[in-house]
């Protein structure tokens, strides 16, 4: 189990989109629409759904909005139905982004993440052109004042975590993607609502670029997970100490 924070590094996610609350639930609505059309609205029977209500608490989504998201997806009605789309390609300086989507018109996400990586020195590539470096896994954070690191670690290697890391913010426990779940329920018993539960693409290896090539990269997440139909947005980004500072 890892004590330094790499976390910075794992995945880059705009702290700005927080903000925009209303872009935020509707992308979490999306995540429980597809999770309860798919297994049904029962959420003890449905691990998927499960996990999409619990991130959907994690960002304080209003009870009623959650339980509208269930109903609409269980009530026969025949609208949004979402597809799941992930697309893979290259930033500046040869940095791997994974662009994880749930649309209702595949023809105009795929033509709009195309448009994005172009416009930002990116390229857009077949599927499974980059996931290769990186492993599918959960991740779970919790606030570092909610814990100490010994009690989150010993918690977290008895529910089934495969790794932990700290960083003057979070505490971020990665576990098997099939045991996200079940590692997240333990956690909850004795710490409470997480920051965040969710599936994550975990980088195998980093790319450290130049602070050029960087504010074009996050140039490019930002565009794309302005984009409605992106849920999430990975990248294999090695970001130094001295360029996170700069970005904030």
């Amino acid at each position: 189990m890892a004590g330094h924070s790499q976390f910075k590094n794992i995945m880059y996610r705009k702290g700005a989109q927080d903000k925009k609350r209303a872009g935020l639930f509707a992308k979490l609505t999306r995540e429980i629409i597809v999770a309860a059309k798919t297994g049904g609205g029962d959420i003890a029977a449905n691990a998927r759904l499960r996990l999409a209500v619990s991130n959907a608490r994690s960002h304080s989504m209003p009870k009623d909005n959650i339980e509208r998201a269930i109903k609409k997806a269980t009530g026969g009605n025949d609208g949004d139905n979402f597809e799941e789309m992930r697309y893979e390609g290259y930033g500046p300086g040869g940095v791997a982004v994974i662009v994880e989507c749930l649309t209702d018109n595949r023809n105009r996400t795929a033509s709009d993440v195309r448009s994005t990586f172009a416009k930002n020195n990116g390229n857009l590539g077949e599927t499974g052109a980059v996931s290769f470096q990186f492993q599918h896994v959960g991740e779970i954070r919790y606030p570092i004042d909610k814990a100490d690191e010994e009690t989150i670690l010993d918690i977290a290697i008895d529910a089934g975590g495969d790794d932990i890391s700290h960083d003057d913010d979070y505490h971020e426990i990665i576990c098997d993607s099939q045991m996200l779940h079940h590692v997240g329920e333990k956690l909850e018993e004795k710490f409470g609502q997480p920051a965040s539960i969710k599936l994550v693409w975990r980088p195998s290896n980093m790319i450290a670029v130049d602070d050029a090539q960087l504010a074009t990269l996050m140039k490019l997440v930002d565009q794309l997970d302005d984009l409605d139909d992106v849920q999430y947005v990975f990248t294999n980004v090695d970001i130094s100490d001295d360029q996170a500072a700069t970005l904030g």
